[in-house]
């Protein structure tokens, strides 16, 4: 089986490193990414692997919910907001531990249809549509998993030489101008409303 290359999502050599082994460091990061910069949303499993000396899909969801929360919110925080995303990412690993045998990459191992795999992604907690689809497009362009399909149901994250979300984070390089895209939406989103607001004025 042919080695992936390492991730660069967090910018962080160590916490990549653990992203690029751990499937489920990888998902709960992808859980973690909103509302914070994409860098410390995926150093955070890194965190939580410091803070608990584990990453155990099971463990996590059986982890006294008060006393996960805390793990989360201890400064540095693992997300802006500790007390919902700490219940999400137990919410997540129960639903692992219950349906998948607790191991991540079940989700998506051996699963020959991409339109099945992004099925799977969006049935898991903290994941939509969108969030699905651009992780269906990093397992697809980073991690050699390609099923049937998984470019046309990634939908415009799967393009290839796309420079739109996390799937195309190689370096620090793409990094900046997958930064650029997404501020580049935001601002095209908010003319759009001002325009709509003025013409409704």
């Amino acid at each position: 089986m042919t080695r992936m290359a390492d991730l660069h999502l967090s910018q962080d050599p160590d916490a990549d490193a653990l992203l690029s082994r751990d499937p489920l460091a990888l998902l709960l990061g992808m859980l973690l990414d909103q509302q914070i910069p994409m860098e410390k949303a995926f150093r955070g499993p890194a965190v939580l692997l410091e803070r608990l000396g584990h990453l155990d899909a099971a463990r996590i969801a059986d982890a006294d919910p008060e006393s996960f929360t805390q793990v989360m919110a201890t400064p540095p925080a693992v997300h802006r907001f500790p007390g919902s995303m700490a219940r999400r990412v137990q919410d997540l690993c129960r639903v692992l531990a219950e349906q998948h045998g607790g191991r991540a990459e079940a989700v998506w191992e051996g699963v020959d249809d991409g339109a099945e795999v992004l099925r799977r992604l969006q049935a898991l907690p903290g994941f939509g549509r969108q969030k699905a689809q651009i992780f269906l497009a990093l397992l697809g362009k980073q991690r050699g998993v390609t099923p049937s399909g998984w470019r046309e149901a990634a939908g415009a994250y799967g393009e290839e030489g796309a420079l739109r979300s996390v799937a195309d984070v190689v370096s620090p390089q793409t990094l900046l101008e997958v930064r650029a895209y997404k501020s580049s939406v935001k601002q095209a989103a908010k003319a759009k409303a001002a325009g709509a607001a003025g013409a409704a004025g």
